[in-house]
């Protein structure tokens, strides 16, 4: 591979700079003129807009779209205080140099809670209009961020979120714990990458909220992404945005609401998750090219040859790219589509076309084998099932082996500085225990498991005591936690 197109970093030895390069070279994003940003080119756009389209048809029939400016009056964010607070810093203001044509200032949203529950509370008027669901793709601003890199943290990213008006808790809890389940089918099925589901800690839910569920997946450097969350908001913002409805004896009554979402972060776990040192590695499922077909020939058999790879092109029912350019050589096509991750190469020469067969190279795991031409369809839709589960396998395997068991501070200390991914231990539930833990070894609870068999409910009321005592300040313990670093 040359020097150009091929990656140089370890992926072991130095991640950042790996990831950076398979961003560039794989053709994914590159650096926008504003610090912190990126320009997210085709390929890339083509992996988000399989992940949208995806959790698009989970909530078909459900969930109607909607779009909602990105400026947001100082005055809305004031309405709940916790936001603004959450979120601090990061929120950007418009400053004007020029007459003003405004009397306040004007936020980029940071998040959509308070202008989505203002107009809940203007178009939400009886029962019969619950429960009020609807979704936006839009663009974030949080401006500031450190150690920015593409799609894992920019200033500007895109995501989606979806918000929820209800009747009562019950119905406000299944909504959020039904999203969390659809993010983990995205991010399993879809991403072929293993989770972990659980709740934030009480003061690391989103601000205002009841409680906030989140979905953590591992990458190999040991660090834990969150790669989605789903919040009960209970009556908070219905109480300041008085989102209210008449009840069927037309007594009016107070919402509960919920929001939940997804980012362009998952990209980011996507190509930390399943790459490595020859670039992308892509599941089946999201994979923009799943199958290349590469001619190999001589000029004086070249018409022969690429006719017989256009029949295997046509024979395979998948997402198929015939890559007959003259310009270059096999080799560096196969490094190329080899970079871009496509899961699947069949090459075709002079010898696969007398035998009638064609060689078949998994991305994943380098392996080939010979596919006669009658079986080219059905053998190709198989391998696709078999490279999905495998690099969900892979990584499952890697997920199960990176939990481990913490009976004291030292335990914990020792073990997140030794070792890779999760630390699981008893808490008491303090966050001063956390706080130990973090100013030590910059690691902190990334999740609360759901309790076994527990319906869906809010922390406090599954705060019960679990056998044994928090592992850093001995008191009786009331949950489970893993601790790890994360981005």
């Amino acid at each position: 591979m040359s020097q150009e197109l091929g990656i140089t970093a370890d992926k072991q030895k130095n991640p950042s700079e790996w990831y950076t390069q398979v961003v560039q070279k794989a053709d994914l994003a590159d650096y926008a003129p504003v610090k912190g940003c990126m320009v997210i080119k085709p390929y890339g756009m083509k992996l988000w807009e399989s992940i949208r389209d995806t959790f698009d048809e989970k909530i078909e029939g459900e969930v109607e779209p909607v779009y909602f400016p990105m400026f947001i009056p100082e005055s809305l964010l004031d309405k709940e205080e916790e936001i603004v607070e959450g979120f601090g810093l990061e929120v950007a203001w418009i400053e004007e140099e020029e007459e003003k044509d405004t009397e306040e200032r004007i936020a980029l949203r940071p998040t959509s809670e308070s202008i989505i529950s203002d107009y809940m509370g203007k178009w939400i008027r009886s029962h019969r209009d619950l429960p009020f669901r609807i979704n936006q793709w839009a663009n974030i601003v949080r401006w500031e961020v450190s150690d920015t890199r593409p799609f894992l943290r920019t200033r500007e990213f895109l995501w989606q979120e979806g918000h929820t008006a209800h009747k009562n808790d019950e119905n406000a809890s299944e909504e959020t714990m039904k999203r969390l389940e659809q993010y983990r089918e995205v991010v399993e099925d879809h991403l072929g990458i293993p989770s972990l589901l659980g709740y934030k800690p009480e003061h690391d839910k989103f601000p205002g909220a009841k409680f906030t569920t989140t979905i953590e997946t591992l990458m190999p450097d040991g660090k834990s992404i969150q790669s989605g969350t789903s919040h009960n908001l209970g009556q908070h913002f219905a109480e300041a945005f008085d989102i209210t409805y008449e009840d069927a004896d037309a007594e009016e009554q107070t919402c509960y609401t919920t929001s939940w979402g997804i980012s362009t972060r998952l990209i980011g776990a996507l190509i930390m998750a399943h790459g490595d040192n020859d670039g992308l590695r892509l599941p089946p499922s999201i994979a923009p090219v799943q199958v290349v077909v590469v001619p190999i020939y001589q000029e004086d058999n070249q018409d022969e040859v690429v006719g017989y790879a256009e029949d295997a092109e046509f024979e395979i029912n998948q997402r198929t790219e015939l890559d007959d350019r003259d310009h270059r050589t096999p080799g560096y096509k196969f490094n190329e589509w080899e970079l871009k991750g496509v899961p699947l190469r069949l090459e075709v020469g002079p010898n696969e076309m007398e035998d009638e067969t064609v060689t078949a190279v998994r991305r994943d795991t380098g392996e080939q084998e010979e596919i006669p031409f009658d079986e080219l369809d059905e053998r190709v839709a198989e391998l696709m099932d078999e490279i999905q589960e495998s690099m969900y396998n892979e990584l499952e395997d890697y997920l199960h082996e990176n939990i481990r068991e913490a009976e004291s501070k030292q335990e914990i200390l020792g073990t997140i500085g030794k070792n890779r991914g999760y630390v699981k231990t008893r808490w008491c539930g303090k966050e001063s225990c956390e706080e130990e833990i973090k100013d030590q070894v910059a690691a902190e609870i990334v999740v609360l498991p759901f309790q076994e068999d527990s319906k869906p409910a809010t922390l406090q009321e599954e705060d019960e005591h679990i056998d044994g005592e928090c592992a850093v300040c001995g008191e009786d313990a009331k949950r489970w936690a893993y601790f790890a670093k994360n981005y």
